[in-house]
């Protein structure tokens, strides 16, 4: 997971492109949630690969609780990199996850 100053806009905007990764961040943003608790139409594996990316481009962090991992979003560090952005990328979640039904 990249420092604060090492989060690159880039990586970020790409990790957020994808539909699915942003329907996790919409859910992260209204809380903290286990790795397993995401409702998406995807397999489990499919649901880790996507957490790794998100976690990599430094939009979220991970953290154990016993045998959980709790996943919440970096949202002090990307606001301070990247003034609303994260606001920005949640407001558009709806739109992309009807795009990406009309895909299907």
């Amino acid at each position: 997971m990249p420092d604060r100053d090492e989060l690159e806009l880039t990586a970020v905007l790409q990790a957020l492109a994808d539909p699915v990764r942003l329907e996790i961040v919409a859910a992260l943003a209204r809380g903290e949630r286990a790795c397993g608790s995401f409702p998406l139409p995807v397999s489990d594996a499919t649901r880790s690969h996507h957490l790794k990316i998100l976690r990599a481009a430094g939009i979220t962090a991970t953290r154990l609780v016993g045998t959980q991992r709790l996943v919440s979003l970096r949202r002090d560090d990307l606001d301070a990199r990247f003034p609303g952005l994260l606001d920005l990328a949640v407001e558009q979640q709806p739109l992309s996850a009807a795009r990406h039904a009309a895909r299907r």
